[in-house]
């Protein structure tokens, strides 16, 4: 399943609605890369949201 390994973010759900008003049930997937990125030292493969990944390439230089 797509989920972020830092925020926790998953897929929203919802309904894709016709021209017609037929309602059929979609989600939309959050956009999970996989990345090295190092925790505490070591380096860890994880799972993360682009906006996460955002936000640490601003904290960290």
């Amino acid at each position: 399943m797509s989920k972020c390994a830092i925020c926790g973010k998953g897929p929203q759900f919802g309904n894709h609605v016709s021209f017609s008003q037929r309602h059929v049930k979609r989600r939309w997937n959050i956009n999970v890369q996989k990345r090295r990125l190092v925790i505490d030292g070591q380096v860890r493969e994880l799972r993360a949201c682009t906006n996460c990944l955002k936000t640490l390439t601003k904290v960290t230089g």
